[in-house]
Order: structure tokens, then sequence, then C-alpha cells
């Protein structure tokens, strides 16, 4: 039963990551922190999408956040693995 939980997780993430857009989201925050305005003003897309993929992410456990104020700084949980694992496909 074990094993088939790590198989559930290890779906819910190549899931989260095939998409262009997190992979995108993914690729700036391999460079650091960064708050949804700046996501928004890299991908030239809406706080609405943005703020949608970067809950998929969240909810895969790829990424998480830092409340600074009104703030939420976003950052990959595990930088090295997910550096490894996207480099593996590139």
């Amino acid at each position: 039963m074990a094993q088939e939980k790590d198989f559930t997780r290890q779906a819910r993430i190549f899931k989260a990551l095939a998409h262009p857009t997190r992979l995108m989201i993914i690729d700036s925050l391999l460079k650091g922190e960064k708050c949804v305005g700046d996501i928004q003003d890299l991908l030239q897309s809406s706080q609405p999408n943005v703020s949608q993929h970067l809950s998929i992410l969240k909810a895969s456990g790829i990424v998480d956040f830092c409340q600074k104020g009104n703030l939420r700084g976003y950052h990959l949980k595990d930088l090295e693995k997910i550096r490894t694992l996207i480099q593996s496909v590139s």
C-alpha cells in the first residue's frame, strides 16, 4: 500500500510538471524566490492564471511560500532535486 502512495505522489508531481507555463515558473524559481507579481511580469500573464499554476505546484509539493507582509514569496521546496529532475530531461 505504501508503494501505491509513492506512485500516486510521483504521478501528481509529473502531472504538475507537464505544462509549459509551470515549467517556466519553475525555471524562474530556480533563480530565486519570486512573488506572484514578478512571475506575472515574466510570463506576461494574468494574476489569476499565475496563481492557479502556483496552486497546482504547491499542491504537488514542488513549491511553497513565505508570507512577507502582504506579499507571498514563492520558492522551490527542494531546489536541488527539482534542478536535477529538470536538467535530466533537457
